[in-house]
């Protein structure tokens, strides 16, 4: 059984239903997360992501046991043990508990709840009728493609659409735990300094990109040596490619370069800027709170950007100064289809109509940051997206009304590793990482 605390089983699915309801009802897992009380979090976070994972099939099995679906808070008692012993029977990493324990403990969690005690007997007889009929049931499911790959249909038919060749395993790598990956600051140390550093403390890794360190296991930060005097960061390796593609070659105007990081928060790329080059950084946030962790960041690396400003990047006038930049890093907002392994909630919680929406923000983004690029200068587009509608079809629309912007290497659409070779797949340099989108835009000389 998880190790997480000695509150029992029964009474971590009762915090984990409040949760996935409030996910349901389009809260996100990280906020509905915030609000637990009374059991502690990582137990609760854990069959989150594990019941979220396998929540098509979890749904698909529940309308077999039972076409009229129970209250809600019912209904995600049921479908939080049918997508754990979902979980089992594919042989997940972290299906840690018993069959029986799983339908024992859930009947448990629903005597005691004043919300579901008159439907305890409704819930054990649907989880035992799914153990009588697991195969028959898995086999009538199957027929949903929601239930097989544990996406909405939408998203299934555009990822198809977009990779016709490499679809299938990017959802099956959806399913999947990502690696805890750390970014060395080099002001402090080497990355082979600090994998010395772990090893000492019996954490192994291996050597990624520029200063990157994936590790054999995910620990909490405290655990890292010099964590807090700032010699790492966690940042996953696809995203420790933007500041280095952003620096490569770039010269400055005149000066240090001055650069823009336009949707800066947490801070993780405006930190590695600054770790790779002595330069004239200005970060945007337009969300208050999150232009707190900015600072935060920066404080804790021993960083200083030159300026740090809670605005809109699109409301130019409001917050630039009328000096044009050698580099801007447009990290734009997106769907983050592409991180669904660490955000599992993320699937269900978009729709179709969002990616429209937000190719429409991440154009007009590109356009309205584009004139602040000097002459030779450039500017970087990257997204945690797989979709094409948030990576090469903006960049393709975008070229075509900009006859001043040419397009230098860059790794383009990245996806999730798989244990399958991927060798066809040219730009999927670094196999282990996130799904990301990098393009990088040279602006002619005059």
């Amino acid at each position: 059984m998880n190790d997480f605390s000695t509150v029992p089983l029964w009474r971590q699915m009762q915090a984990t239903s409040q949760v996935l309801l409030a996910v349901r009802q389009g809260r996100s897992l990280t906020e509905a997360l915030q609000q637990t009380e009374g059991v502690p979090r990582p137990g609760v976070q854990a069959l989150a992501f594990d019941a979220l994972r396998h929540w098509g099939r979890a749904q698909a099995l529940r309308a077999q046991l039972a076409p009229r679906a129970p209250a809600p808070r019912a209904d995600m008692l049921l479908c939080l043990a049918l997508a754990l012993l979902c979980a089992r029977r594919v042989g997940s990493e972290r299906a840690a508990y018993e069959i029986h324990t799983v339908v024992d403990q859930t009947t448990e969690a629903a005597k005691r709840l004043s919300a579901t005690r008159n439907q305890a007997g409704f819930i054990n007889a649907c989880l035992r009728r799914y153990l009588r009929e697991t195969d028959a049931l898995w086999a009538v499911t199957d027929e949903s493609s929601l239930a097989r790959w544990n996406h909405p249909d939408w998203w299934v038919q555009r990822l198809a659409a977009d990779h016709p060749d490499h679809w299938q395993s990017i959802l099956q790598q959806d399913l999947t735990r990502g690696p805890m990956t750390l970014r060395v600051n080099v002001r402090r140390t080497t990355a082979e300094a600090y994998q010395a550093l772990l090893e000492a403390q019996g954490l192994g890794s291996r050597r990624t990109g520029h200063s990157g360190l994936v590790l054999d296991y995910p620990v909490p930060v405290q655990e890292l040596p010099h964590f807090a005097e700032g010699w790492a960061s966690v940042q996953d390796a696809a995203a420790q490619m933007a500041a280095p593609l952003l620096l490569d070659g770039l010269q400055p105007d005149r000066g240090p370069l001055r650069l823009l990081d336009a949707c800066a928060a947490p801070g993780g790329k405006t930190a590695h800027l600054l770790e790779l080059a002595d330069a004239r950084v200005t970060a945007l946030e337009v969300d208050a709170r999150r232009a707190e962790r900015i600072h935060d960041t920066l404080d804790r690396l021993g960083l200083q950007a030159e300026a740090v400003h809670v605005a809109d990047a699109e409301q130019v006038k409001a917050w630039w100064d009328g000096q044009l930049y050698d580099g801007i890093l447009l990290d734009a907002p997106c769907s983050a289809s592409g991180i669904v392994r660490r955000h599992p909630d993320i699937v269900w919680l978009r729709r179709a109509a969002d990616i429209e929406q937000l190719a429409a923000i991440q154009s007009r983004l590109l356009q309205r940051l584009w004139p602040l690029v000097r002459p030779g200068g450039r500017l970087l587009y990257c997204t945690c997206s797989v979709f094409k509608a948030e990576g090469d079809d903006r960049i393709e629309a975008f070229l075509a009304s900009n006859s001043d912007a040419r397009r230098l290497p860059a790794p383009g659409h990245l996806f999730p590793h798989s244990p399958e070779p991927q060798q066809d797949i040219a730009d999927n340099l670094l196999r282990e990482h996130d799904g990301f989108y990098h393009a990088l835009l040279e602006k002619r000389e005059a």
